[in-house]
């Protein structure tokens, strides 16, 4: 039985593919949520003169997007498109960190977890006022 390591690059490899795809699929579905939202709200007005915010904390938001998705609400899908994509170099950063965890590269493990933490931080406090 051999044991096998992974290569630098083929973590390379691997985080290159997961940026791929990760546009693509997020591209993906807010397409087939534009469609559908063109279809079943086509003639629907746009009200541009008043503004409504939406206050909501991030796991409502979240619920309400799915909740959405499982109802097949076009702008729902077009939500969870933006969420592939702003996940997708989140999950690129993780697969960084642990690329330097295995190369024992202490610096760019710190630096890598203080990026995570500002952007935790920011969605925290950017969805509770």
């Amino acid at each position: 039985m051999s044991t096998s390591k992974f290569t630098d690059n083929q973590l390379q490899t691997i985080i290159g593919n997961v940026l791929r795809y990760g546009v693509l699929s997020a591209l993906t579905v807010t397409l087939i949520g534009g469609i559908i939202l063109l279809v079943k709200d086509a003639q629907q007005t746009v009200s541009f003169s008043t503004f409504v915010e939406n206050d909501r904390n991030l796991v409502e938001f979240f619920h309400n997007i799915l909740e959405g998705v499982a109802n097949w609400d076009g702008e729902s899908i077009i939500f969870l498109g933006i969420l592939l994509l702003f996940f997708t170099p989140i999950l690129r950063l993780i697969l960084s960190l642990f690329s330097f965890i295995l190369e024992k590269d202490s610096l760019y493990i710190i630096i890598t977890l203080i990026v995570m933490a500002v952007i935790i931080l920011s969605m925290s406090f950017g969805f509770s006022h």
